[in-house]
């Protein structure tokens, strides 16, 4: 099905499954629980439109622009959003299991509550992020750029934080069992109060961290 060319800003509870928007220009659209699953919107743009409450599980989002982007409550399950642009938006309570959003960017990007379980955000930049009581068990982190990202309570259990840039993070109460650390930069991060059981901190920089009241079963701090 094919929808390029739409004039309309005004898409709000459309149903576009399987749309072709590729390129399209939705800037400032109102797309409220538009259903868009499976649809083709690669190098979309969509910057500050409103998506709250829409479809996008398995949509093809690669390299579309989503700045300030509000994704609320949003369905974007095994959506591929490889390096997207998505600095500044809103996806509380989003659930992104099993999405692609390797390179995006996701700078100061709102993602609290939301779900992130299997995501592939592997050398995706995160600085500056809130990731409050995500659930983001067993994603792909690896080399992503976490710099002064707030994730406080967040469930990070069996996480590939391999090589990523975590200085000044606040992990806070995080659940790091079984978290793969091995080189990750932790210079100055707050991970106070955290499990870190059975974690691997192998050639980390843990300089400046603290780990007040933090559990070190059978963690690898070598």
């Amino acid at each position: 099905m094919t929808h390029k060319g739409l004039i309309s800003k005004d898409l709000s509870g459309s149903d576009l499954r399987l749309a072709d928007l590729s390129g399209a220009d939705l800037v400032g659209a109102d797309l409220v629980g538009v259903d868009l699953r499976g649809a083709n919107l690669d190098y979309a743009k969509l910057r500050s439109a409103d998506l709250v409450d829409a479809r996008l599980d398995g949509a093809d989002l690669s390299g579309a622009d989503l700045a300030d982007a509000k994704l609320a409550s949003a369905g974007l399950r095994d959506a591929v959003l490889r390096d997207a642009v998505l600095c500044g938006a809103d996806l509380y309570l989003a659930d992104i299991t099993g999405a692609d959003l390797q390179g995006a960017d996701l700078r100061r990007a709102v993602i609290i509550e939301a779900r992130l379980v299997d995501a592939k955000l592997g050398n995706a930049d995160l600085s500056g992020a809130d990731l409050s009581d995500a659930d983001l068990r067993r994603a792909n982190l690896r080399g992503a750029n976490l710099r002064g990202a707030s994730l406080n309570s967040v469930d990070l259990r069996s996480v590939d934080l391999r090589g990523a840039d975590l200085r000044g993070a606040n992990l806070r109460g995080a659940d790091l069992r079984g978290a793969d650390l091995r080189g990750a930069d932790l210079r100055g991060a707050d991970i106070t109060g955290a499990d870190i059981t059975g974690a691997d901190f192998t050639g980390a920089d843990i300089t400046g961290v603290d780990f007040t009241d933090a559990d070190f079963t059978d963690a690898d701090m070598a």
